[in-house]
């Protein structure tokens, strides 16, 4: 497969690296179309493959276009890209609130596969939901959710409103717990550690925790009662975030990105 990538951000570079790695594409099968003369030059350090600073009737030679450019700059992008697509085309977009049928109408294309990527993919660790128009085949959706799959885990939703909620939980989601994190780290140096320390004993226990909940045959509510013996320093803690509405307001706030995704996608 020859794939072309539109934007090459942390994002696009996560699917490029992962395609690489994977052998699931060759160097000179790659397109990457970078405005950005800076990203260009770390580009060409890489050599990912093709290389250039506009979209040209080159790219209707690809298999497959990714789209990840910044939602606001999509519509100027579609104004090239329309110009060059071929029907046999199918367009990946890894934009955030933009909707299949935007993204059709812009490039009067129908063969369209959005996706909701998170930054653990840069790792090939994300988890990626995504939706198709009845236009893209079932062979052409396996052979996307193969590459999808190299950066991590995939899920197939066939309602693509679900994908303003999946933005708002795994999309959004590393910046919660990046956030949770923070606050304990801080809680650890009000307590006396040096900074090291605290990052230390938070990351480590986070990352234990982790596979404790992969591995342990135990629901969430069994596991926290296992640290939270009855009249314990746990139990304290507990109580105090179930005082000051820790559990609502992370809802609230996970629900108000919802909320915000639906907004982008209905411009």
């Amino acid at each position: 497969m020859k794939i072309a990538i539109i934007g090459c951000g942390n994002m696009g570079m996560a699917f490029a690296r992962a395609f690489l790695k994977f052998d699931l594409v060759k160097k000179e099968d790659f397109l990457l179309v970078e405005k950005s003369e800076d990203r260009t030059e770390k580009l060409s350090s890489f050599q990912p493959g093709v290389i250039t600073g506009v979209i040209s009737p080159q790219i209707s030679e690809y298999d497959l276009i990714i789209l990840s450019v910044k939602p606001q700059d999509f519509l100027s992008v579609s104004e090239s890209l329309r110009e060059v697509i071929t029907e046999k085309q199918v367009v990946l977009s890894i934009m955030a609130g933009i909707t299949i049928q935007i993204i059709q109408n812009a490039l009067n294309h129908k063969a369209v596969i959005r996706a909701m990527p998170n930054t653990p993919a840069m790792l090939g660790m994300g988890i990626t939901a995504y939706s198709a128009s009845p236009e893209v085949e079932m062979n052409q959706l396996r052979k996307v959710e193969n590459l999808i799959n190299a950066t991590g885990r995939s899920v197939f939703l066939e309602d693509e409103e679900q994908l303003n909620a999946v933005t708002a939980l795994s999309g959004s989601g590393p910046a919660y717990f990046f956030y949770v994190v923070k606050a304990m780290i801080e809680a650890g140096k009000k307590m006396g550690f040096e900074e090291s320390v605290a990052a230390l004993l938070v990351k480590q226990t986070m990352l234990g925790s982790f596979h404790l909940i992969n591995t342990a045959d135990k629901s969430l509510d069994e596991l926290i009662k296992a640290v939270a013996s009855k009249g314990g320093t746990t139990e304290a803690a507990l109580r105090q975030f179930e005082a000051g509405g820790l559990d609502e307001t992370l809802m609230d706030g996970i629900i108000a990105a919802q909320v915000r995704s639906r907004e982008l996608s209905e411009g």
